[in-house]
């Protein structure tokens, strides 16, 4: 009885450790423009697994909601829609918070490449028409840690 307990044990551990895992967390990703500042609870996408996974098989996306995918050092970045079914607004970040490019009202599903022509940390994703709404541009600046390293 105890070797089943024990083994019962394992495999919960087990379970919970993928399932934290497979879970982003939720931080405050502060975008400043001319307008002033907007807050959004963004999901970090910080591992491999969360960033290829990123908003995919999502079916809606509140507007105060985002993801942040941090490549943990700046780099050439390669977007696309598929399997996502939202459109979404994504905003390209450089290392130090500001903002190089906004790919606006992404197309869901679509197999484009969607980037910007420089290396950068970051991009938040944001649910189509929030960059509109806040008035959100290139050289714009986005507070959160991971561009206060």
């Amino acid at each position: 009885m105890r070797h089943i307990l024990a083994g019962l044990l394992l495999a919960f551990i087990a379970f919970a450790a993928t399932a934290e895992e497979a879970l982003p967390r939720t931080e405050t990703v502060a975008v400043e423009t001319a307008a002033g500042v907007t807050e959004f609870a963004a999901e970090i996408a910080d591992t491999d697994r969360l960033r290829e996974k990123g908003l995919m098989f999502r079916r809606s996306l509140a507007p105060d909601k985002g993801m942040l995918f941090d490549f943990g050092q700046p780099r050439m970045v390669a977007m696309w829609m598929k399997n996502t079914y939202i459109a979404l607004d994504m905003v390209f970040i450089r290392a130090d918070g500001t903002v190089a490019g906004v790919a606006s009202n992404t197309k869901p599903h679509s197999l484009d490449v969607i980037g910007v022509e420089e290396p950068v940390l970051g991009v938040l994703e944001l649910s189509a028409g929030a960059a509109a709404r806040i008035g959100l541009k290139p050289g714009d600046k986005v507070r959160h840690p991971m561009f206060e390293r």
